[in-house]
């Protein structure tokens, strides 16, 4: 799987998901832990101080997950997917992968829902590169990353709905 968010694709529900969660950490969470950070700060010593520690710790979380949001909703591509049965990012793909069944969403891990076990892979990922534009029925390979040949046919494609 990749962190590429370059040409990131997202439906219109994940884009106001992930827009919604940047405001709230941009504004309400980051004033929350700024006032933790300085209540933790007046108790003293900062050698020892566990909950400065995990307050400072909790910030660097929170700005990071705010860079990575920030350049993810600048560079994605906002669409419905236009389903037309070939494997695309948004597609639900069940493939038959060196003899094993596994289904999976080709795209983000952000447009999926939270809380669903859906593995996803990027569309530019080694598996993801090798089926996007095929269908049902159609069969490739392509090299992972160990350099083996990897054989892979698409049984089902369907549109990803969250």
């Amino acid at each position: 799987m990749s962190n590429d968010t370059q040409g990131t694709w997202l439906t219109q529900e994940a884009f106001d998901r992930l827009t919604a969660e940047l405001e709230q950490l941009s504004g309400p969470a980051r004033i929350e832990i700024a006032s933790r950070i300085e209540a933790a700060r007046e108790e003293g010593d900062l050698k020892e101080n566990g909950g400065y520690h995990a307050a400072k710790d909790e910030q660097g979380k929170i700005e990071a997950r705010i860079r990575a949001l920030t350049e993810l909703l600048k560079h994605a591509t906002v669409t419905e997917a236009q389903f037309d049965g070939t494997v695309e990012p948004g597609t639900v793909v069940t493939a038959t992968i060196a003899g094993d069944s596994s289904t999976f969403l080709v795209g983000n891990r952000e447009i999926v829902a939270e809380g669903s076990d859906l593995t996803v892979y990027s569309p530019v990922s080694p598996v993801g590169a090798a089926i996007v534009g095929l269908r049902a029925g159609d069969s490739t390979t392509y090299t992972a990353p160990n350099g083996k040949e990897i054989a892979v046919q698409v049984t089902n494609v369907e549109r990803y709905e969250p």
